[in-house]
């Protein structure tokens, strides 16, 4: 039987999700697994997403790609203080779940958190990335890492694309011309009212706003095939995640502090 290759988008701590979903998924011994990031900061579990995956990989053969909100919980665990704009963002969730586990338990996390990658190229030339890259010369090139963190114009670029001047879209061309196909995460398909999957172009946008009041989301990448969860709210009605309304709230205050 053909090895299946399954890309999961964004976690956000939501480990009931994570459970079902894969329970959906049905996974056998030769799948391989391609998680595309933010595994922790929205729902109450982000630790225990952690210890879920570092167990899952003992299992099946697994790709963990780093997203923005990894990079600061694992500055964090590193000791170093968290930011403003990661508190602002979940971060404080996660810094009070983690408060009843051990400092080997903890130093067992920053192990997984250190062998995330900043990205993965199969031998398909298919590309999994967080968020995206800024080069014409691919993510290899680009000068600042922040970019496949963070980085939100090569999705916004696709998804507009007939809005675009005709430069950018020779520039966006460029981009998207260096890969067969490009899995992303970090901007939910709410933002364009879709609760499923998105493409646009050769880009797959997995974060199906598993944080907010979304699905968590797993795809067959040869297939397309599709698996979601619940919405994750469902899964956690005492709680409210990184609900829009939360998150409009937080970064309000966070600049208003700024300016104050």
């Amino acid at each position: 039987m053909k090895q299946r290759i399954i890309v999961i988008g964004d976690i956000h701590g939501g480990l009931r999700a994570l459970r079902q979903l894969l329970e959906r998924i049905h996974p056998e011994k030769d799948d391989r697994f391609i998680f595309l990031g933010d595994y922790v900061d929205g729902w109450s579990q982000s630790a225990g997403v952690i210890d879920f995956l570092i167990g899952f990989e003992k299992l099946y053969d697994c790709i963990f790609v780093i997203g923005n909100h990894d990079v600061w919980c694992e500055e964090w665990l590193r000791g170093g203080k968290p930011s403003d704009v990661w508190l602002a963002n979940g971060g404080k969730e996660t810094i009070e779940g983690y408060a009843e586990m051990s400092a080997d338990e903890k130093q067992l996390h920053r192990e997984f958190f250190q062998r995330m990658r900043n990205f993965h190229i199969d031998n398909q030339n298919r590309l999994f990335i967080h968020a995206g890259f800024t080069s014409s010369g691919g993510p290899f090139k680009d000068m600042d890492v922040l970019s496949f963190w963070t980085d939100r114009s090569l999705w916004d670029m696709a998804a507009k694309k007939e809005k675009l001047s005709a430069i950018d879209q020779m520039r966006l061309a460029e981009r998207l011309g260096l890969f067969n196909e490009i899995f992303i995460g970090h901007t939910p398909t709410l933002h364009y009212d879709f609760e499923t999957p998105m493409k646009r172009l050769n880009i797959i946008n997995l974060d199906t706003g598993a944080g907010f009041n979304g699905r968590l989301s797993g795809m067959d990448i040869d297939t397309q095939a599709y698996w979601q969860s619940d919405p994750v709210q469902d899964l956690y009605p005492e709680e409210k995640g990184r609900t829009m309304e939360k998150k409009k709230s937080k970064l309000a205050n966070f600049f208003q502090r700024l300016i104050a």
